[in-house]
């Protein structure tokens, strides 16, 4: 039985797969971000989800954490050499979704247009 971890492209993308972690990651790329300076760049993110996504990358070896011992204690997040790896190629997909941003954008417009009429066609039959 296979499991994702054995396939290097599905533990690649289980390593990212969050949308805050992708976040997290490009607001890294710039430097160096203390906790809450991480928090208010990224809007919509609470404490505790932002706690768990640092957490696993940096169990995933992506970011590093420098713990000072200070009151109130200062926690500084980096990208590890591995994680800058991941700037190219997350750079190369914003490239590819800027390219093909309209072309998607329709394709969803299509998709939940065709389940909207599907819905409406069950609902005429019903009547």
């Amino acid at each position: 039985m296979h499991t994702k971890l054995e396939c290097p492209i599905m533990s690649a993308i289980a390593m990212i797969s969050d949308k805050w972690k992708v976040l997290i990651i490009c607001k890294l790329c710039k430097g160096t971000l203390r906790f809450n300076e991480l928090k208010r760049e990224l809007k919509g993110v609470t404490q505790r989800v932002l706690t768990h996504q640092l957490r696993e990358l940096e169990s995933d070896g992506l970011v590093a954490r420098k713990i000072y011992a200070e009151v109130p204690p200062r926690v500084e997040y980096s990208l590890t050499d591995l994680g800058k790896t991941l700037i190219p190629v997350l750079a190369e997909l914003e490239s590819w979704a800027k390219v093909h941003s309209a072309e998607l954008l329709e394709a969803r417009r299509r998709a939940i247009g065709a389940a909207a009429g599907e819905a409406e066609g069950c609902l005429k039959a019903a009547e």
